[in-house]
């Protein structure tokens, strides 16, 4: 069973966290933090568009997937990085719910990053065991009333998308439901394939596949021009015809702004999460 959530989906943007110009930017090779685990969306994405950047720019861009804590040990060590253009963050929803969730980070995303470009958003899709007996949503609403407190929904951890997403949920139904967060969303993804746990909120272009068989930022001071360049390059990967098509395929809708519309698009994120906060009443444990 399985239902789409598109209020929740899941937004990959990249943020830079120089002193030098963009005419000789990149002349080494550059890093994507990615603050989730191996195998999820953010990864793969992340993975795609190193390939293009550095047949582009004719420099390394090397993926490095650095979990934990909800994104904030990966993000906390970008913003700890010099900010050059040399160590890129790339995100998800997770940072802007973060905001307001987490509030006493080591790090506040629109003070020490810099916003360069977004890349996709997805739908997440609610997914249960298929040895689950239940058949549709009416039926899954209907077995946690009868059981509060008894059912669990998995996460890669407090703050992501499919967290909130699940805070949610359980606020708009009311149902009592036990968060059982994971430290990646592979994990996550196991124990509901499994049956530990029995729902879970998960990207549409990672969980699709399973369904249909049945089973970047960057802290303040990164010179404008570093910004311009990545901004511009991003796009022209995330235009490019094959990478649309083969997006499409997975679910995922490429996203085009310049680092200005960006910044705006983040901070109005930001506020939108701030009440889904609010309303599911979500708290970090």
């Amino acid at each position: 069973m399985s239902v789409t959530l598109r209020l929740l989906g899941l937004l990959l943007p990249l943020f830079l966290a120089w002193p030098a110009t963009a005419d000789n930017y990149p002349s080494r090779p550059v890093h994507l933090i990615v603050p989730f685990g191996a195998g999820g969306p953010a990864d793969v994405y992340s993975r795609v568009l190193a390939q293009h950047l550095s047949e582009a720019l004719k420099q390394s861009f090397v993926v490095e997937d650095r979990p934990g804590a909800g994104s904030i040990i990966g993000t906390d060590a970008v913003a700890k990085s010099a900010p050059d253009g040399y160590t890129l963050l790339v995100m998800s929803n997770t940072h802007t719910t973060n905001e307001s969730l987490i509030p006493n980070k080591p790090f506040q995303l629109m003070r020490d990053f810099v916003p360069v470009a977004p890349i996709n958003y997805s739908d997440l899709v609610m997914v249960v065991p298929s040895s689950l007996p239940v058949k549709d949503l009416k039926d899954f609403i209907a077995m946690a009333k009868k059981e509060p407190g008894k059912l669990n929904y998995a996460s890669s951890g407090p703050g992501t998308p499919y967290h909130m997403a699940g805070e949610l949920f359980k606020a708009m139904s009311g149902t009592d439901i036990v968060h059982v967060p994971y430290k990646a969303s592979g994990d996550a993804r196991t124990a509901v394939l499994s049956g530990q746990v029995q729902m879970m909120f998960d990207a549409i272009t990672t969980m699709g596949p399973l369904v249909k068989a049945g089973q970047v930022r960057a802290p303040k001071g990164t010179p404008a021009d570093v910004v311009k360049v990545l901004n511009a390059e991003i796009a022209k990967v995330v235009d490019r015809p094959d990478v649309k098509a083969a997006w499409a395929n997975q679910g995922a809708v490429p996203m085009l702004m310049t680092p200005v519309e960006f910044d705006a698009y983040l901070r109005k994120d930001i506020e939108k999460w701030a009440s889904v906060v609010k309303v599911s009443g979500a708290k970090v444990q």
